[in-house]
């Protein structure tokens, strides 16, 4: 199984995404059930954030991790920009703290980068840590340009991950960011690693012949080929959603699915390197 060490935590290189998840009440039992499947499946990353739902998503995931021992789930959520200062912070954590059922957070992430200060919004981060309220905090959407800003602040390189958007079908952070990281020892979280729910990204990817080809020489469905290529660098955790238990269950076990070279120059062939700079999109 891939792991990706992330602030000391040696993770499975596949969790569990949660955006979009607990908006609607009718299906709060298939979304918990689906959440404990992962976990069962040998998950330990539970990726939420305040904006998802409104709150919604957080208490969707406090409900569902009654169960588990606290230890045996890294889990994260997202202070949105407008929250971000140092007057606000804390007052939003303990809520999503409230929400989640728990009384800390494994890791924090900056969601985007909005009006407040970098400097005051790390500065905030790095004192909710003393107060073990979160164990470590990151950033989420972050380019090369903001990650070197980060890196001239006192405790910039204290940040523990950035998760952004990646999959094969949407590549532009391999242009800098990826190598940005890898060299600076800085783990990548992949959001929308097989694109959006209900088709927001406008994927094809799930339908692509090569794709489908991979899957069928390794007996796995082609999200368990997309994923194995969103984790094959070792130093990125993918975040895919779902509601279906069945369906989390095998996104896990594509920690375990080794491509070939050959099936990875034949993938590159079909969704090529970028050769110019994208600008970020934001979740």
């Amino acid at each position: 199984m891939k792991t990706v060490t992330i602030s000391g935590h040696a993770l499975p290189a596949i969790g569990i995404g949660t955006w979009h998840m607990g908006d609607d009440p009718a299906k709060e039992e298939q979304e918990i059930n689906a959440i404990r499947a992962g976990l069962d499946a040998g998950a330990k990353v539970v990726d939420t954030a305040e904006m998802y739902g409104s709150g919604n998503s957080e208490t969707l995931v406090g409900k569902a991790l009654q169960p588990y021992d606290r230890e045996s789930v890294f889990l994260i959520s997202k202070v949105l920009p407008s929250n971000a200062s140092k007057a606000k912070m804390e007052e939003h954590l303990d809520a999503s703290l409230q929400r989640l059922q728990t009384d800390h957070l494994d890791l924090y992430l900056y969601h985007w980068r909005g009006g407040t200060p970098l400097s005051e919004t790390i500065s905030e981060l790095d004192r909710l840590k003393e107060t073990g309220k979160i164990r470590a905090w990151g950033v989420s959407n972050f380019d090369v340009a903001d990650l070197k800003e980060l890196w001239q602040l006192p405790a910039g390189p204290n940040a523990a991950a950035n998760e952004d958007l990646y999959n094969i079908e949407t590549r532009g952070i391999e242009y800098d960011l990826t190598d940005w990281q890898a060299q600076h020892d800085l783990p990548l979280i992949a959001y929308s690693p097989v694109g959006g729910l209900r088709n927001e990204l406008g994927t094809t990817m799930l339908d692509n012949e090569v794709v489908k080809q991979v899957a069928a020489a390794h007996n796995v469905s082609a999200h368990a080929v997309l994923l194995a290529w969103t984790i094959r660098d070792g130093n990125t955790i993918a975040i895919p959603q779902s509601s279906q238990a069945s369906h989390v269950e095998a996104n896990i076990k594509a920690t375990e699915l080794e491509l070939s070279s050959d099936e990875l120059n034949k993938l590159d062939q079909e969704y090529p390197k970028p050769t110019h700079k994208v600008p970020l999109a934001i979740n």
